[in-house]
């Protein structure tokens, strides 16, 4: 049984993130989302709330299943006996970003990092995007899944 870790902070979670763990699921046998901290970010969301939009999100697909997780993502894939990381791409700009992570995780472990290129539909939806247009009074609800909107709504009023 192929496991692939679908890493990331999902704050939220987007269509776009749900289309890659699809499309992750059409390949491998289980697909772990892994919701982890970045402290390279300042979440809007708890790591609790990511989990729980994520795990409502793909709940419609045997095989995924979503993890919080703290530790260094080479370490976590271990832990679930991981094949491979898999990242979406929704342009090059991605790729540029995600190639030398890829590179340094291979260097640690020999983990591979497969790419999925996400729906074209959906390739200018990203979750600091969808922040953004929040704070902002716009609606976020044709980028999210079925209750992303009100959760991000409440974190910004503060509840």
């Amino acid at each position: 049984m192929a496991t692939v870790v679908f890493p990331g902070s999902f704050d939220p979670i987007t269509l776009g993130h749900v289309d890659v763990a699809v499309r992750a699921r059409q390949v491998f046998d289980r697909v772990i989302i892994a919701v982890a901290h970045n402290s390279q970010k300042s979440p809007l969301l708890t790591v609790d709330q990511r989990v729980e939009l994520a795990r409502l999100a793909v709940s419609h697909v045997d095989g995924i299943e979503v993890q919080p997780t703290d530790q260094l993502l080479v370490d976590y894939c271990a832990s679930v006996e991981a094949d491979a990381i898999v990242k979406g791409l929704r342009g090059g700009a991605d790729y540029d970003m995600e190639r030398p992570m890829a590179l340094m995780n291979r260097s640690l472990t020999g983990i591979e990092t497969v790419f999925i290129t996400g729906d074209s539909a959906l390739a200018h939806i990203a979750s600091s995007l969808v922040r953004d247009v929040a704070r902002h009074g716009g609606d976020i609800s044709p980028y999210v899944p079925p209750g992303v909107e009100q959760a991000v709504l409440a974190a910004l009023r503060g509840e």
